[in-house]
């Protein structure tokens, strides 16, 4: 029989190797995904659409990953590991099935997204923990460099991947994620068991909202920074952009004196 602690190092390396895949998997692959939705994405009110399909994903992985952290040691690591396996998995299926055309099309891409990147904020938020709780801590470093490894190649395997399936069908870069995805839940929710207890303590709610609050706010001025804006070719000058920019840097220093 496999070791606990191998079963859990294959599993969230597998996890940390497809989350990291798919930020860099649409890169190459965009012009290839407008071109089937037909929308044409340097237009001026189109290129938003190109922003959010392209950054969404990591800015909502970034985001959440410190109230996912928290949840996670509330109510199991592993519990929440899975479940982000089976969101990721069906984020994945919505694109590949995304039904619209021009920007309902581009909205739907989006929102689908954004769900295959809550899922991803699961695998990431939990996949380091779990390899502590597996591994002693003279073997951790090994552990954690494996997926470390993972992490890297996927950013490299991503934009690859991206590029030969976008030749072929645009909707197969969304589809090659889905049978790694039900691989891995099913195989986390069959062998991987929960080996650090759950901690009675609630939901650090005021701290959580001024964290996410503040990159939330702070990511989207950088977004819309590098969008055009009126005859400039960035967006730096809009005020709406320097308002999220100072807002957003204020909540994230006020996050240290709300927190509980």
């Amino acid at each position: 029989m496999v070791e606990e602690k191998w079963v859990a190092l294959s599993n969230t390396t597998i996890g940390v190797l497809m989350a990291t895949i798919n930020m860099s998997i649409l890169i190459i692959a965009l012009p290839a995904i407008f071109s089937g939705i037909h929308l044409d994405p340097l237009k001026s009110n189109s290129f938003v659409y190109l922003l959010w399909i392209l950054m969404g994903y990591m800015i909502v992985t970034a985001v959440l990953l410190v109230t996912i952290g928290r949840l996670s040691d509330i109510f199991g690591r592993v519990k929440l590991f899975n479940l982000g396996f089976l969101i990721f998995t069906i984020g994945s299926i919505l694109l590949y099935l995304t039904p619209g055309k021009g920007d309902t099309g581009a909205l739907e891409l989006i929102f689908f997204r954004i769900v295959q990147a809550v899922g991803g904020s699961f695998i990431f938020a939990n996949s380091y923990a779990i390899i502590t709780d597996n591994f002693k801590k003279e073997e951790r470093g090994f552990a954690l460099g494996i997926n470390a490894i993972a992490a890297t190649a996927g950013m490299s395997i991503g934009i690859v991947v991206g590029g030969i399936l976008a030749t072929i069908n645009w909707r197969y870069i969304f589809l090659v994620s889905v049978p790694v995805g039900i691989l891995g839940t099913v195989w986390s929710y069959l062998k991987l068991k929960e080996t650090s207890p759950k901690i009675k303590q609630k939901l650090d709610i005021p701290g959580n909202i001024t964290f996410a609050g503040g990159l939330i706010i702070l990511l989207v001025g950088v977004t819309y920074g590098i969008a055009p804006y009126k005859s400039s070719p960035m967006g730096w000058g809009n005020p709406w952009v320097i308002a999220a920019l100072i807002i957003g840097a204020v909540l994230l220093v006020l996050f240290p004196f709300v927190r509980e």
